[in-house]
C-alpha cells in the first residue's frame, strides 16, 4: 500500500506522516525501528532531567510521552484494524505529562519500557494484512486509515528524535 494521501488522516498529522520515509508499511518496518531504538538507547543517564528551557519537558518526560503516545496510537491501530468505527478521542499530551510520575523512575527504566512498547507496536503493524491498511476509523475527530496511522506512528517518534537532536543533546 502506498504512502497515505491528504484526507487519509487529520491535517495536523501531516508533519508526522512526512517524516516517515518509505513507500509502504513494510518499508517503514524495514527502515525505522533499528535507528529509533539505537537513538533512544544512546541517551545518557546524566541528561535525564535536562530541559532545554523553563517549562519544557525533561528528557525523562519526553520519553514518557513517547511511551504514552505509542500505546495510544497502537490502540487506535488495533481498533481500526478490527473495523471498529467507534470514534477514538484525542488526548492532551501536557495533561498526561503532568500526571505521569517520572521523578522516581530512572531514564534507563523509561528507555527499557519505551523499547518494549515500540517493539510490540512493530509486531502489531507487521501483522496487518494489505487489505486491512485500507480500513478507516475515526481518530481525534477525523477519518484515519490504518495505513496513515502506521506512517503517523513512525513520524511521531522521528519528530521527537529530531527535537532531542536539535534542542536537548
Amino acid at each position: 500500500m502506498p504512502r497515505p494521501l491528504a484526507g487519509d488522516f487529520g491535517a495536523f498529522y501531516q508533519g508526522y506522516a512526512d517524516l516517515a520515509t518509505g513507500e509502504s508499511v513494510a518499508a517503514l518496518l524495514a527502515t525505522h525501528p533499528t535507528s529509533i531504538a539505537a537513538y533512544i538507547s544512546a541517551i545518557p543517564e546524566d541528561k535525564a532531567n535536562y530541559a532545554y528551557a523553563e517549562g519544557k519537558w525533561t528528557i525523562k518526560e519526553m520519553v514518557q510521552h513517547l511511551i504514552d503516545t505509542e500505546r495510544i496510537f497502537a490502540y487506535r491501530a488495533l481498533r481500526i484494524s478490527r473495523k471498529d468505527t467507534t470514534p477514538l478521542p484525542g488526548f492532551d499530551e501536557n495533561h498526561y505529562a503532568q500526571h505521569a510520575p517520572v521523578a522516581n523512575r530512572s531514564l534507563a527504566d523509561l528507555k527499557e519500557e519505551y523499547l518494549l512498547v515500540r517493539k510490540t507496536t512493530d509486531i502489531l503493524l507487521a501483522s496487518f494484512q494489505k487489505d486491512q491498511l485500507n480500513f478507516i476509523g475515526n481518530a481525534s475527530g477525523h477519518p484515519c486509515t490504518l495505513n496513515a496511522l502506521c506512517f503517523i506512528i513512525f513520524g511521531h517518534n522521528l519528530h521527537h528524535i529530531n527535537i532531542l537532536k536539535e534542542r536537548y543533546l
